[in-house]
């Protein structure tokens, strides 16, 4: 606990990809934005870029901010023994930012979630010492700095407080089974409080309030391709008063208003399940190419703003973007899954690109 707090490949300039017995419908049946055009077309070049704040991979990446100050954060039960420690991300999977800017890393490789707090220098994990957490893939954090975390080892959502300490399951049914199949992302609410699961083997999305009581299903179970229908479904965010969802198996966007109505699609070159979704307070939208080594950004209604070669971006060094999460102040974090870091940087795209 803690106290503070390819198949298919894009080829350069074109977004396509051919995937076996995939079939789209029609993009003029259902109100498609289409999204295929080269993404730096007609955008000058220095409209737009992306800032390294940091990078890090462990904790001894805090403690070199100040090494005088105890690199460990405080534990509610006492000190912290060199036992909590966790010396380097291992696999890294999604990353999360509290009110505190405190920053969470789930890391099934290490079968723990890290918690760094640059501001206070300090560092731990979640839950340390317990087996609850076996290997967590996804996390998000909702009004009240409650951290979520499936865990895919136990098919569930696992709520710790803004203390860090564990308070209840979602999902857990008698005899230790699931109410998931197949969870792999999760996003709550803030306003609201719900919380909404990607389900990827159930092709759903489910929708809870507080504690844990479904509301609704959106999609079905067999699939689709229709409006409000999904095919392996891999990221999903709130973001205002609108769902979005990275529908990986249609090669789209989704995007849904919190109720679960279509509101429109935004069709993409290239997605799978390593593809990491964010959405900023404008509604423009990020979406990551681990084979390129890119982050996309679109607007609101689909257009292509830009495209973010990490390779070039001075001090990042990036190979393989995956995770991303954007923090209320705009700041963009993302996992490097290749290298086992996580990189936080600041974007700036410019008058002419923001949403109007």
């Amino acid at each position: 606990m803690f106290s503070h707090r390819i198949w298919g490949r894009l080829r350069p300039g074109v977004l396509s990809v051919i995937v076996p017995g995939l079939v789209l419908a029609p993009a003029a049946a259902w109100n498609v934005t289409t999204s295929l055009q080269p993404a730096q077309t007609g955008v000058p070049e220095d409209s737009a870029n992306l800032t390294v704040v940091r990078v890090f991979s462990s904790a001894e990446d805090v403690k070199a901010l100040h090494p005088l100050l105890n690199e460990t954060l405080d534990i509610v039960a006492g000190a912290a023994g060199p036992t909590t420690r966790v010396d380097a991300l291992k696999a890294p999977s999604a990353v999360a930012t509290d009110s505190r800017h405190r920053i969470f890393v789930a890391d099934p490789g290490a079968k723990t979630v890290h918690v760094f707090d640059f501001i206070h220098s300090k560092y731990n994990r979640l839950d340390a010492g317990s087996d609850r957490l076996n290997a967590p893939i996804a996390l998000s954090v909702d009004a009240h700095d409650n951290l979520y975390v499936i865990d895919t080892s136990s098919r569930t959502v696992l709520v710790y407080d803004s203390t860090g300490r564990f308070r209840r399951y979602l999902g857990k049914l008698r005899g230790g089974e699931s109410y998931f199949e197949n969870p792999v992302a999760i996003t709550v609410d803030r306003g609201t409080g719900r919380i909404y699961v990607c389900d990827r083997a159930a092709q759903m999305i489910l929708v809870m309030d507080e504690r844990g009581k479904l509301i609704r299903k959106l999609g079905n179970r067999d699939g689709g391709e229709g409006p409000g229908e999904f095919r392996l479904p891999s990221q999903v965010v709130v973001a205002g008063r609108e769902l979005f969802v990275l529908d990986s198996g249609n090669l789209r966007i989704q995007v849904l208003d919190t109720e679960g109505h279509f509101r429109r699609a935004i069709r993409l070159g290239y997605a799978d399940r390593h593809a990491g979704l964010a959405v900023d307070k404008q509604g423009n939208i990020y979406v990551s190419d681990p084979g390129l080594n890119q982050v996309h950004v679109f607007g609101p209604d689909g257009q292509t703003l830009h495209r973010f070669d990490l390779a070039t971006v001075k001090g990042a060094n990036f190979s393989s973007p995956s995770g991303m999460w954007m923090d209320a102040s705009g700041g963009l974090s993302v996992v490097d899954s290749r290298n086992n870091r996580v990189g936080m940087f600041q974007i700036k795209l410019g008058k002419e690109l923001r949403a109007h």
